[in-house]
């Protein structure tokens, strides 16, 4: 009776020595800190390794470029990199015209002097996107046209003296001098607008933010918007007067707009910026209306001073500063950032890496002009008339004696603006459907072999163009492993793998002790939500909120279970990876996506692991997850989002919504062009013909049924049209933010063969 016994609790240990092994073999994981604040911070040093190396590659590539170049104009496909980071429209119109507002109920003139006429102006852009601003016509015949753009904090009216917003009346400068003068309005950052009476929703987030939210989803940049109103405001100064020649003015936010604008643009004859030029290598500091996609990757003021078609003068002085957005009411949902006078160093940098240009290429001088002081300020901006076809009367050239405005309008100019800018970004939004189906290019009905085809082709895209394509990992895995839980079903371990240096993969495999000798069994990849951690989905003593420690009853069932740590946690620091990476082409799914490509490959070679088969399962962040890595990874042979599957880019867009990412504090959400490229139906088109499969709780707040109803309906047709209607399933089940577990579990059961029946 011993030895059968001893017989029988052998065979019983056998099912679990080969995972035991299998850990064993591994290094043991030491590390006693928070191991996901550890993986953020990682994260950070890498990106602020790959910030330095993507602007030394940079560098190296355009004094290549301009060594092979016997012109350093700007080429097809840098002026094609340029439109795209900025999310440039396009303008095709025949309406360019300027429209003289009336002063209240009379046509005086906004305001007049002996020297020169000043009429408030608006003109149309492009669609339903217009402009407005200030028109300043000389009294005597003009010399010049030109576009003075002001900083976002500084008011049309400050560049004639008519307020004390700007340093120096540029505008007045120039208008004395005898030059035509358009200034255009900036949107400010002032707070107290993102809101909706209608739903009664508040925020603290500043006007250029709200908007910048919005259009960055819509492919579309509130710089871009704005340098697309310079470009026709410059198209009808060349249209009112033909034989006049065009220079642009611009300080802050207007001096990145005037570098672009002489960069995209063949006629004009001199630039001036003002208070932008430096090195901008901290560029995630600053106000989050300054995020571009790929800018950093491709540019910085250097080289959109060298590709510039005409000579750039550069003042370096009169940054602008902003302390942030204020917290208002206890609202606090804009994000952070700032603006300070940058530091002499970083200056200086940028300087010496624009003459590093020019000593390679001296065909074209760009003058570089101290900081002067306000009464020598008009030194700078006289270097910008010498080409004028009239030479300029230098008498009138001094300290403005303009009078403070009795009335500004400035004011209600930014309310219009503003709000016309939100309705052109809205309307984008409820377009883009259309738009997303032609750039698709998929009809339902194609071949399999065409779809597959097709399916590919943009499985790259949105891996390359939209989330950002990391290099494959540098490091072997090096996989370290605990034990961490010890059930009457399960073993649990917790695993580290090592990607790239500072980067690493993290989570909790949990392996049934009810395995048998040489059995394979599928993987559940179970991903929790934002600000969670794997143990929320496998603590095996109790159910969990939300997760309802859904990771470790699928263990119970005798799944091969693996719950991976992903990097949404920590708040503002984790939020603050996703500015580090996008003006570099990255975001935090960069990241994700190569986490678990490195856990798929290190899970199949696990012996019990049946690799033909390993499902995902997310909830909330996790859903977000479900949507993004199986569609670009095809080892994840089915997903299920649950908590998170929506009308993805209205809940992203819409004012009109009240549970939209317009009303909170998830600035990271928001991702370039998405609204034009890939909504939820089209991700889960991605992950076709692989099973598909959606579980929401009515009373969920993340969306609302009819929202979810309308995307998923996409999804159904276009499985049933290609002959596979079984492969996608969504569950409705009245509850709310959390893990349902009833349909789900039969779905993983009817695609994953197990449970057996």
């Amino acid at each position: 009776m011993r030895v059968l016994l001893l017989i029988l609790v052998c065979l019983t240990l056998a099912s679990t020595i080969k995972a035991e092994e299998h850990f064993a073999r591994t290094k043991e994981l030491v590390f006693e800190g928070d191991l996901a604040k550890e993986m953020v911070g990682g994260i950070g040093k890498w990106l602020n390794r790959e910030i330095l190396a993507a602007e030394k590659s940079r560098r190296n590539s355009f004094e290549e470029f301009l060594k092979a170049n016997s012109s350093i104009a700007i080429t097809q496909k840098q002026t094609d990199l340029l439109k795209s980071c900025l999310g440039l429209t396009d303008f095709n119109t025949t309406t360019w015209n300027f429209v003289i507002s009336k002063s209240f109920l009379d046509s005086k003139p906004y305001f007049e002097n002996d020297f020169y006429t000043v009429h408030e102006v608006k003109w149309q852009v492009i669609d339903s996107l217009d402009a407005e601003g200030l028109i300043v016509e000389p009294k005597k015949p003009a010399i010049m046209n030109y576009l003075v753009i002001p900083d976002a904090e500084c008011s049309p009216e400050s560049m004639l003296g008519l307020d004390k917003s700007a340093l120096f009346p540029v505008a007045d400068y120039l208008a004395k001098a005898g030059c035509r003068v358009v200034i255009p309005e900036t949107l400010d950052r002032k707070q107290g607008f993102g809101q909706s009476l209608t739903l009664g929703r508040k925020t603290n987030i500043p006007r250029r933010e709200f908007v910048y939210r919005m259009a960055y989803e819509m492919g579309h940049q509130i710089n871009g918007l704005e340098i697309s109103k310079q470009i026709a405001a410059l198209q009808i100064l060349k249209k009112l007067n033909p034989g006049l020649s065009t220079a642009v003015y611009g300080i802050g936010e207007g001096g990145f707009q005037a570098l672009c604008l002489n960069a995209l643009r063949d006629d004009l004859k001199s630039c001036v910026v003002d208070g932008y030029f430096y090195n901008k290598v901290n560029y995630h500091n600053e106000p989050i209306d300054r995020n571009i996609w790929r800018l950093w990757k491709h540019f910085s003021d250097a080289e959109l001073v060298v590709l510039g078609n005409a000579p750039t003068i550069i003042h370096l002085g009169n940054y602008p500063v902003y302390d942030g957005a204020r917290v208002i009411d206890n609202l606090g949902q804009a994000a952070p950032g700032i603006l300070v006078k940058p530091d002499q160093k970083m200056i200086l940098k940028e300087v010496e890496q624009l003459k590093k240009y020019l000593g390679l290429k001296k065909t074209k001088v760009a003058s570089m002009v101290e900081e002067a002081k306000q009464e020598e300020y008009p030194k700078v901006l006289q270097k910008s008339l010498e080409d004028a076809s009239v030479k300029a009367n230098l008498k009138a050239f001094g300290k403005s004696q303009n009078t403070v405005l009795a009335v500004n309008h400035h004011e209600e100019r930014q309310i219009r603006q503003f709000q016309n800018m939100v309705e052109f970004v809205q309307r984008s939004w409820r377009q883009s459907e259309s738009v997303r189906n032609k750039f698709l290019n998929l009809p339902a009905n194609s071949p399999r072999d065409t779809v597959s085809k097709r399916l590919n082709e943009l499985r790259n895209v949105f891996w390359e163009d939209l989330i950002g394509k990391l290099p494959p990992p540098n490091l072997a895995k090096n996989p370290k492993s605990r034990l961490i839980y010890d059930t009457p079903e399960f073993k649990g371990y917790e695993i580290t793998l090592d990607l790239y240096e500072d980067v690493f993969a993290q989570g909790i495999i949990l392996i049934p002790k009810n395995l048998k000798e040489g059995e394979k069994r599928p993987v559940v990849v179970c991903q929790h939500g934002l600000e969670g951690k794997p143990v929320d989905v496998c603590v095996p003593d109790k159910k969990t909120p939300y997760y309802n420690s859904f990771g470790a009853e699928l263990a119970r069932k005798g799944y091969i279970v693996f719950a991976p740590q992903n990097p949404y946690i920590g708040k503002t620091e984790f939020r603050q990876l996703q500015r580090m990476a996008n003006p570099i082409g990255l975001s935090l799914f960069s990241f994700i996506i190569r986490q678990h490509e490195a856990i798929l490959q290190w899970l199949k070679n696990i012996p019990e692991v049946d690799g033909t088969k390993i499902a995902f399962y997310g909830l909330s962040y996790g859903g977000k997850t479900a949507m993004r890595v199986p569609s670009i990874l095809p080892d994840y042979c089915l997903s299920i989002c649950s908590g998170d599957f929506n009308e993805w880019i209205g809940k992203n867009v819409s004012i009109d919504y009240v549970g939209s990412y317009m009303w909170t504090f998830e600035y990271e959400m928001y991702e370039f062009n998405l609204g034009k490229t890939f909504n939820y139906a089209e991700m889960a088109y991605l992950i076709h013909p692989r099973p598909f499969m959606v579980e929401r709780g009515h009373s969920d707040g993340v969306g609302n049924d009819e929202m979810v109803s309308w995307e998923f309906s996409k999804v159904r047709r276009f499985y049933a049209m290609q002959d596979i209607p079984e492969n996608t399933t969504i569950e409705y089940f009245k509850g709310g933010h959390e893990i349902h577990g009833k349909g789900t579990y039969e779905f993983l059961q009817k695609h994953l063969g197990w449970p057996r029946k």
